[in-house]
């Protein structure tokens, strides 16, 4: 059974509800939390995240009678719980009977006990302590009604540079690599004598070893990579031991374990297919982070292949974890949590449902305060988001995202390209790769982002911004698109390196050379501060824009130039090129950094030519997203500005939210950081928006959050 039919089957609602921890407070508090639970609608508790201290004093020493409480307590609530392994931190017994345990740094100093991603990966210790942990809870808990899903581990994160790790790293390299002459090879190891001679010659690469002034800057990009990938993996057997673990007592439950969106240390595409289904922790940076998490919502939504994901964090209020913490302004909880169900989530879950009396997490926000009041903002703005999910209800559970354009997005050329010298330190790929997304979703593309290895048969439009690493088939791939009619387009820096990391001897962008018909003849990087004159004579209306940072002088070779440069002594030259196929398609080469501007210039031009150009494109801030489920499309509209915006109704339907039935064409006012939910129909009964219309969506009132029971 899937993450997704359990929701469906269960609750018929999108899950609502998060990290609970009562363990921290006397059983009195846990009477209030419930019946505040139950004004907010909330039907789903993550249970013992943190739990291992508490649940067990040593190796075989285990004790269950608060957690048994507090499920009881759930239980008899009529809510659903996710039981966490409890192995999101060490115990400190652990540590200090078992020192190596403890992580050692990338400064190669070994860590005592303390904070939380605080476990050697490759520590035996860890491994089987960790692992019997998980089989003892599931053991206990497996079967129970009201059990929804496994939470293994927490946050997964970090990396540990100690002799195990060195040992396992050695084991990992046999297991690719199979011989020490295919190592030297893939690491050009003849470079500064590094040939390597017996498998005990090599060490974790860190600031002892290849590192110099940092994480990214390594004399020998190839064992830094494999470190990374190693490191990777290692974490992923940790959650691939524990989910073993469970499966001995639970065989269908679903197990997940909560991602944290764009974050670097870990490939989530190498952990997909051992999740029954993807979460993550959504606490973006910004107040005005609606296109990143856009992004990261649809990132996690390919990680198994368009299903539904879940939120399993978000504040309600404020994060603790920074400088500076700004509170969520009105509106803004409600928008962003409908932000991730358009965009596939089928759970909305909080850390914390009630916050801490202390340690560094007591001021984070949480759905009850330290007095556990129900008559403030937050809390209303809670409860009002649970009426929504109530009235809203099955509507778009399971349902997927009809996308014909699809973003790459790849962890080793993420890596690769920020740990190489020679290129340009100061570009990120993970800005651009935004800066890409961002003009897709202002356009309001349907939009799916997917590893390389992805099947990409189904799209019109493929973007691969920063593409360096090119593995595999990638090439002729992306080439098929264009061949039946698509579009693809990528940017500078991309073709450069295989998969070991080793330039391609060939020109750049190398395997990328034919599709896009272009030769990169040099690659000049400049501060930030220092901006080139773009014209582009070819992509929609010629126009002047501009680009900074990275300015690769392009020779066109069987295609056309779109974009020249307007100044230093490649002016004239092109910067941006198109090449077209016989069967309609193009290929797009962006050789420098565009300015937004440029970048949707292009985009634009491409979603065009396939027809892909959302409904209310010309509104930048009113977000367009559509799930679909046999028949039925429900479409998103998002208004993330501060003013109000009107717009004619794209198709005829009934929004979810108010009960309204509008007509195709019919002026639709968002207000600032409104949401409709419109379940588009294709002839809309009642067009004057009779009572009965209205009646069949009950609008909730909000007097019962007042605190009063």
């Amino acid at each position: 059974m899937t993450a997704i039919n359990a929701s469906r089957t269960a609750h018929r609602k999108v899950l609502y509800g998060g990290d609970y921890n009562p363990e921290q407070w006397p059983r009195d508090v846990w009477e209030e939390d419930h019946a505040a639970f139950d004004l907010a609608g909330i039907d789903t508790v993550t249970l013992a995240v943190f739990d291992w201290g508490l649940i067990s004093r040593g190796e075989d020493d285990y004790d269950f009678t608060v957690l048994d409480a507090v499920v009881e307590r759930v239980a008899e609530s009529g809510r659903q719980f996710v039981m966490a392994t409890a192995t999101g931190a060490l115990p400190p017994w652990l540590a200090h009977r078992h020192p190596e345990v403890n992580r050692t740094d990338f400064d190669g100093r070994r860590h005592v006990y303390g904070q939380r991603h605080n476990a050697c990966p490759n520590s035996p210790v860890f491994r089987r302590l960790s692992a019997r942990l998980a089989g003892k809870i599931a053991e206990r808990y497996a079967g129970h009604p009201q059990l929804a899903a496994w939470h293994i581990g927490n946050e997964y994160g970090g990396a540990c540079y100690c002799e195990n790790c060195a040992a396992a790293f050695r084991t990992w390299l046999r297991e690719r690599y199979r011989n020490l002459d295919r190592l030297n090879e893939a690491w050009n190891a003849t470079f500064w004598s590094h040939t390597f001679t017996d498998w005990a010659e090599i060490v974790p690469p860190n600031a002892l070893s290849e590192h110099w002034r940092g994480q990214n800057h390594t004399a020998f990009q190839g064992i830094t990579i494999d470190y990374l990938r190693f490191m990777s993996d290692s974490m992923l057997q940790n959650f691939v031991d524990e989910k073993a673990a469970i499966r001995e007592h639970d065989p269908s439950t679903p197990a997940t374990t909560n991602f944290m969106g764009m974050y670097r240390p870990i490939d989530y595409h190498r952990w997909a297919k051992h999740l029954d289904f993807a979460s993550w922790d959504n606490y973006p940076p910004t107040d005005r982070s609606e296109a990143r998490m856009a992004f990261t919502h649809d990132l996690m939504r390919g990680l198994k292949g368009g299903d539904p994901f879940w939120v399993m964090e978000q504040t309600p209020t404020i994060t603790a974890s920074r400088d500076i913490n700004p509170v969520k302004r009105p509106g803004v909880l409600r928008l962003w949590s409908w932000q991730s169900v358009a965009h596939g989530a089928d759970a909305v879950l909080y850390f914390q449902m009630r916050q801490s009396r202390g340690a560094c997490e007591k001021y984070h926000g949480a759905v009850l305060d330290h007095a556990g009041r129900t008559d403030t903002r937050a809390f209303r703005e809670v409860a009002e988001l649970g009426a929504d999910f109530a009235r809203v209800g099955e509507a778009v559970l399971g349902a997927r995202t009809p996308a014909r354009t699809a973003l790459l997005f790849d962890w080793d050329s993420w890596w690769a390209s920020e740990i190489t010298d020679g290129l340009n330190r100061t570009v990120s790929y993970p800005q651009v790769v935004l800066g890409y997304h961002r003009a897709l979703w202002e356009a309001g593309v349907q939009l799916d982002v997917l590893p390389v290895d992805a099947p990409l048969d189904g799209y019109d439009v493929v973007v691969a911004p920063l593409l360096h690493m090119i593995k595999g088939d990638t090439a002729q791939r992306l080439r098929a698109v264009t061949e039946r009619g698509g579009s693809v387009v990528s940017t500078f820096h991309s073709g450069r390196v295989d998969q070991d990391t080793n330039a391609f001897l060939t020109d750049v962008p190398g395997p990328l050379a034919s599709l896009f018909g272009v030769r990169v003849e040099e690659t000049d990087s400049l501060p930030g501060d220092v901006v080139n004159r773009i014209s582009l004579a070819g992509a929609g209306p010629e126009q002047t824009v501009t680009a900074t940072s990275v300015f690769e002088i392009l020779v066109a070779e069987g295609a056309e130039i779109v974009g020249t440069y307007g100044d230093d002594f490649y002016a004239g030259r092109a910067a941006v090129t198109r090449r077209r196929f016989p069967a309609g398609g193009s290929a797009w080469y962006v050789g420098t950094l565009l300015d937004p501007d440029g970048i949707a210039a292009v985009l634009r031009t491409v979603l065009a030519d396939h027809e892909l150009i959302g409904p209310y494109a010309a509104e930048p801030e009113l977000e367009f997203a559509v799930r679909s489920h046999g028949e039925t499309r429900t479409a998103f509209l998002l208004n993330h500005a501060d003013t109000p915006v009107t717009v004619a109704a794209h198709a005829p339907g009934i929004d979810l939210l108010s009960g309204r039935v509008v007509a195709a064409g019919e002026q639709l006012t968002l207000a600032p950081k409104d949401v409709v939910v419109l379940q588009e129909t294709s002839a809309v009964p009642g067009s004057s928006g009779t009572d009965s219309a209205n009646q069949a969506i009950p609008r909730s009132s909000n007097s019962r959050c007042s605190g009063d029971s």
